[in-house]
Formats: C-alpha cells, structure tokens, sequence
C-alpha cells in the first residue's frame, strides 16, 4: 500500500517510524512550516519532517491545504504533490491542519485519524490533558475514517489504556504515541484485506478536550485537592502548574494529595509545613505535599533541594486564581 502521512509533533513521528518499520511504501509526507524555538528562537523543523528527510521522504509544508483559503498557492502546490502521490490511503496524527473534502476525497481508502482518546470521549485538541485531570481511569487510542466533522468519523480500532495514579501528560503521551504506531499499522494491514468494520460513534458521551491555555496554569487552592494533584500532572510537561508566593512564580510539577489531613482555621493555599518531606498547603479539602517544584529561570528540583535555595515557611501563602 502507498501511504500520505500528515502529522507534526513527536506523537505523530511515532506512528510515521512505524509505518516505515513495517515496510510500507511512503511517497510524501505533510507537515506544519518549520516554527521558531527554543531559547535562540530558530526555525526548527518538525519532528515528522526530521524522520522523514533522514529517511528520504518527500516532504511539504503547506501552509493551508484550502484552495480558497489565505494561501492557495500552498494548497495547489500540495494538491498536486498528492495526486502525484498516488496514494491508497492517508494517515493522520496531530497534524494542525484542517482537511478540505477534497483532501478526505483524494486517497482509495480515505483518510485514517489516530486519535488519543476512546470516542466519543474527548474529541479535540488535548484528549490526553483533558482525560488526566478529569480524572478518568482509562483512556486509549481511536483510529477513525475522518469525515468533515471534528473528530465525528466512524471508528474502525480502538484500545483502552487504564490511566496510572501517577501518570503525567508527558508520560502518558509516550504510552499512547506507541499505541497508536501498533493499532495504525493493525488498521491499514486490515483495510488492505476489506477486514475493517467501520462503526458509527455513539450519540452519548460526547465531549469536546479543549486546547490547554497558558492562563489554566495558575492553580485554584479553593479547589478540592485531589482536583488540584490531578492538574499538576495534567499540566506536566506543558503550561506546567504555577503557583504565586508574594514576587515569585513557583512551578509545581510533581506532589500528593492528602484528603484524610485538615487545616482548620487555614486558608486555601497557606502553608503548613516545608522540609525535605515536602511542601504541606491547605486546599479546599485535605492538603496536598509538594514534592517537585521549580523557581524562576532554575531547574525542576526535588523538594529537599529546591528548599536549600528558595526559603519556604509555615504560615506563608500562596495567590489562588480561580478559573
């Protein structure tokens, strides 16, 4: 089978490594423009379109596949690459483009979305955020036949992961990113045989996962605490959990939420103890310890070590932003 790959983060690079691995023939691949980053702030390629070109696979970037969108001389250009492209089918993973109809229309078999969540659940930009700090005991993988709606397509696979007391969005996102490498190439390996059963997504339980804003960063310490521990990893590795103390904006990336504990008589936020056990701070409900935290322009450091360079005291209390 000739397949398109679009995609652009390190989720998708996953899906795209496997697919190679498992001998299929890739005749051009589709990623976002290179962006400005890290501290220099230079273009820096996709992780997609790093393993691709280390691998010879042709490469566009489009900046909009709309032929009657802003730049339709992008979307030309990548109509005609893709129907050169002769492709059976497209696959899809996080790759931050709309696809017009007549993308959807182009290959034999359509176009395959992997998805990091169990449809209907978390359509969406950040299923995997989103599903942490609900506090969901499960999640998984969809691959999906894309159709014109925001992740409505009919399931063809699908695979549970249970989510883990501990799990961040970081860490989670690895687990899923290989799930979904393993069920695309499952999924593809069917349709070439007619072996895949499309199934309509249930009317029930749909909701929608959106995008992870910088200002949900400040935490609420009216909050219950087991809602706030499950931010803090939700957030992990981005925006990243922030709390206010006077001048300082402290990160907090690892902590234990405590619900048997009580602060009667403290306010949400103040804090109870601070040792090399942890950063102790009254919540809405029970106390939650912090273990991990960061100041401004350091390092990520163990509570013990973050402690000999930023002093901590009981009593001291930190902003609550409410949402």
């Amino acid at each position: 089978m000739r397949i398109v790959f679009a995609g652009t983060p390190e989720f998708a690079r996953v899906a795209l490594q496997r697919l190679h691995a498992a001998g299929f023939e890739i005749p051009l691949v589709l990623t976002q423009p290179d962006r400005p980053a890290g501290r220099g702030m230079k273009l820096q390629a996709s992780p997609v379109k790093q393993f691709a070109l280390e691998h010879g696979m042709p490469v566009a970037q489009p900046r909009s596949l709309r032929l009657d969108g802003k730049y339709p001389e992008d979307a030309a250009a990548a109509r005609e690459a893709l129907l050169a492209a002769r492709a059976d089918a497209m696959v899809v993973a996080a790759y931050g483009l709309i696809l017009p109809q007549w993308v959807l229309d182009l290959p034999r078999l359509g176009c395959l979305n992997i998805h990091a969540s169990l449809l209907p659940r978390w359509r969406g930009a950040a299923p995997i955020h989103r599903a942490i700090e609900a506090g969901d005991a499960e999640t998984g993988v969809t691959i999906m036949q894309m159709d014109a709606g925001l992740d409505t397509g009919d399931m063809l696979l699908m695979q549970a992961l249970p989510i883990a007391a501990g799990d961040t969005t970081a860490g989670l996102h690895d687990k899923l990113a290989d799930l979904g490498g393993r069920l695309i190439v499952e999924a593809l390996e069917l349709a070439a045989c007619g072996g895949l059963r499309p199934l309509k997504q249930p009317a029930e339980g749909v909701n929608y996962a959106h995008k992870i804003e910088k200002a949900e960063a400040a935490l609420d310490w009216t909050l219950p605490v087991a809602q706030i521990e499950r931010r803090i990893r939700a957030f992990d590795p981005f925006p990243g959990a922030q709390a206010q103390l006077g001048p300082d904006l402290i990160k907090l990336w690892r902590a234990e939420a405590d619900q048997a504990a009580s602060s009667p008589g403290q306010a949400p936020g103040t804090v109870l103890s601070a040792d090399a056990g942890g950063v102790r701070v009254a919540c809405g409900d029970g106390v939650l310890n912090l273990l991990e935290l960061q100041r401004p322009g350091g390092k990520r450091l163990p509570v013990g070590e973050f402690l000999r360079g930023f002093a901590l005291q009981a009593g001291q209390r930190f902003e609550t932003r409410a949402h």
